[in-house]
């Protein structure tokens, strides 16, 4: 790792302005045949390099945090994997991980079994609640970059990312079939967030104001346009059945009809959004670029941003222990209030902005 953190800080930046931006330039989508078992993608590649053990693993840029049961479980740049069994506190690096590709999404089934997806088009699969990990998918040639990563049940699942590139497995990531989003959809968008609503909806956050909608658990989607022409970078579903996407400059939509109509938010800033998350509390908690850090407590109409004073760039959120949240992003894990008052106290935050009036 650099001594100067400010080329990963750039480096980071760059990635999700590009995917957002369409300039990933002239990657050629030269990818493999469909449908190889795993080890035949993985001897096609060759042997895999394993992500390096470093102490500072968790204090380097972590995109993407999901809990495994009671685990915490980060992924970043390098291959790094990194768990907390006592909620983002404390953290160590997972055993043995095979890759050293950007990690750019991690998501669980139960506590157990989990996936993680990043560049040169790499999924991963752990048993053991993210100790170790096999290469179940790698396209090195293609230098195609899976964003996102979302699985039904054990068997079923999706990995999205660069230019509409899509692969389902139905069995468990043991072989993976490129497939379209949907036959009546012929966008190339990057598509940088699959998540789930309440009702079991599924949506996808993408480009130029677009959001795709499955109502059969990913077997098609609909084209959404939002009021919105910029890219949303994530999104996530709510406890009261509304959802929420957001990106660049501060901008997020919140629909609470299935979305079928999306009513802008009251961010509190015009920094890019990159991350997001309803606590178990209920509280809505929005982070992104040069320190922003969101709070809401009317399920995400309006916010307060507080300004974290290493104004540096933040890619995920998450409950952490008790009374605090856990941010992810260019300096690893950040441990910080989980409510606007306390933030205003702690040293090295500041409240920039506060939340317009608004009814219930």
């Amino acid at each position: 790792m650099s001594s100067s953190l400010f080329p990963v800080v750039s480096r980071w930046a760059q990635r999700l302005q590009s995917l957002s931006l369409a300039a990933f330039g002239a990657l050629a989508l030269s990818f493999g045949p469909l449908a190889l078992p795993a080890a035949a993608q993985d001897a096609a590649e060759g042997a895999p390099e394993y992500a390096m053990a470093s102490k500072l693993a968790a204090e380097s840029l972590l995109l993407d945090a999901t809990y495994a049961g009671d685990r915490l479980v980060a992924v970043g740049e390098f291959g790094h994997v990194v768990l907390s069994d006592d909620r983002g506190a404390t953290w160590r690096q997972a055993t043995s991980v095979p890759t050293q590709a950007t990690l750019t999404g991690v998501t669980f089934i139960g506590e157990d079994i989990g996936f993680a997806v990043g560049h040169d088009a790499t999924i991963l699969r752990t048993t053991d609640a993210g100790e170790n990990w096999e290469l179940i998918y790698n396209d090195t040639e293609s230098e195609m970059a899976f964003m996102t990563v979302y699985f039904e049940n054990e068997q079923r699942g999706l990995a999205m990312g660069a230019f509409s590139f899509i692969v389902e497995t139905n069995d468990g990531g043991d072989t993976w079939e490129e497939r379209p989003l949907s036959e009546d959809v012929s966008d190339d968008f990057h598509l940088n967030k699959l998540f789930a609503a309440n009702n079991g909806d599924l949506y996808v956050a993408a480009e130029f104001g677009v959001v795709y909608r499955s109502t059969d658990n990913g077997q098609s989607f609909e084209r959404i346009q939002t009021q919105y022409e910029g890219s949303f970078w994530g999104g996530f579903g709510m406890k009261d059945g509304s959802v929420m996407v957001f990106g660049m400059r501060g901008n997020a939509f919140r629909s609470a009809d299935n979305g079928q109509t999306w009513e802008p938010v009251n961010t509190g800033t015009d920094k890019s959004i990159a991350g997001g998350v309803q606590l178990g509390s209920g509280k809505v908690v929005l982070v992104g670029l040069q320190g922003y850090v969101g709070y809401s407590e009317d399920y995400g109409r309006n916010f307060v941003e507080v300004t974290r004073a290493d104004r540096l760039g933040y890619a995920a959120v998450t409950d952490g222990p008790e009374g605090q949240i856990v941010v992810f992003g260019e300096p690893g894990a950040k441990l910080m209030p989980d409510d606007v008052d306390a933030a205003r106290e702690q040293v090295g935050a500041r409240v920039t902005s506060k939340p317009a009036d608004s009814e219930g």
